[in-house]
């Protein structure tokens, strides 16, 4: 079951969510064929262990099968929605094996199979990352540190300031405003 990126015969995102709605499990295969590497990749980058991210990323797909109803067209792109949902089960499998074990964690470039789940090289997905890298880049150095920390550590707006030693406030405008920029600076990257 393949689903070419941009093949005008292949379901949106929407009509995949409505059959699952419907119990379709076929649907969610697609969704998984169709966004697995990303949610994978982005639990892996928070976890740092691959055992654990193919766990995040069941779950991740479990919470769409079971909830998938509360993602709707107006609360924006169902990919942005199924991150978010991605990075939260992240975040809770990272706080839950802190509490169990604070040093378990193998680092991606121990186990090399686990390049391949990710989107190749060749594939929108794959160059969409680049891209981010490359505007991350373009931050200032606190927004893009304040980002990185938030979103792939997992860390709290609280944990953030005691971490950085920054004060509340500054952590939160720091990472509102590193946001905004990314979003404008993609905006632009991706109209050209």
């Amino acid at each position: 079951m393949t689903d070419p990126v941009g093949d005008p015969r292949s379901p949106t995102d929407q009509e995949l969510v409505h059959r699952i709605t419907q119990s379709d499990e076929g649907a969610l295969m697609l969704l998984y064929e169709r966004y697995g590497g990303q949610v994978y990749s982005l639990a892996l980058r928070v976890l740092r262990n691959p055992a654990l991210a193919e766990e995040a990323t069941q779950d991740t797909f479990l919470k769409v099968w079971h909830k998938g109803v509360q993602w709707s067209p107006s609360k924006g792109l169902f990919s942005s929605w199924l991150l978010t949902v991605a990075r939260y089960t992240a975040i809770d499998h990272l706080r839950r094996e802190r509490r169990q074990v604070l040093s378990r964690t193998t680092p991606p470039e121990v186990a090399p199979w686990a390049s391949a789940r990710l989107p190749s090289v060749d594939t929108p997905r794959w160059q969409d990352g680049q891209v981010l890298r490359t505007l991350m880049e373009q931050l200032p150095a606190e927004q893009r540190t304040v980002i990185e920390l938030a979103f792939y550590q997992g860390m709290t707006h609280s944990e953030l300031a005691e971490h950085l030693g920054w004060p509340l406030g500054t952590v939160k405008t720091r990472l509102r405003l590193g946001l905004q920029k990314l979003r404008s600076l993609w905006q632009e990257a991706t109209q050209r």
